[in-house]
């Protein structure tokens, strides 16, 4: 499973990468998506690389972002007390579903992406590309800027 986080606004971004960044459920800076790992995926994540960065999600920092982060429409949080109402055991266990591509939240009725807070210390560039600055690839190190977002 990937990660993708956008970073960029509108400004000065095309109108097909921002249909692409629209189709990554990505529509505004900070929110972040979790998708597949499909070819299909991994080329929108190429054309819209100055835009976003995406990586591979652990399952530990999965369960910490739908524990802090999972909301229902309305922007109504997810706590414990809602989940047994709609018949999940815990946030562990959607979150082993959702690795295993068995879970998809927009099905179960969860909105389907997150909003995050800018990192803690900022980002290092917005213009630059992974090592040097925010954009593009990087790996297993999206898990340390998620839990700087959190």
């Amino acid at each position: 499973m990937f990660a993708v986080i956008r970073i960029r606004g509108n400004a000065r971004i095309r109108g097909d990468i921002k249909s692409t960044l629209s189709m990554l459920n990505v529509n505004a800076p900070n929110n972040c998506s979790i998708i597949p790992e499909t070819e299909s995926y991994k080329g929108m994540l190429q054309a819209a690389k100055d835009a976003c960065t995406w990586g591979e999600i652990e399952e530990k920092t999965l369960v910490e972002l739908l524990k802090k982060r999972l909301r229902l429409p309305g922007n109504k949080k997810v706590d414990g007390k809602i989940l047994k109402e709609m018949k999940f055991d815990s946030f562990e266990k959607i979150a082993k579903n959702m690795m295993e591509a068995k879970f998809k939240m927009k099905d179960n009725g969860f909105q389907h992406n997150f909003r995050l807070t800018p990192p803690s210390k900022g980002f290092k560039s917005v213009k630059l590309s992974y090592p040097k600055g925010d954009l593009g690839y990087r790996g297993k190190e999206i898990n340390k800027l998620l839990e700087r977002m959190m």
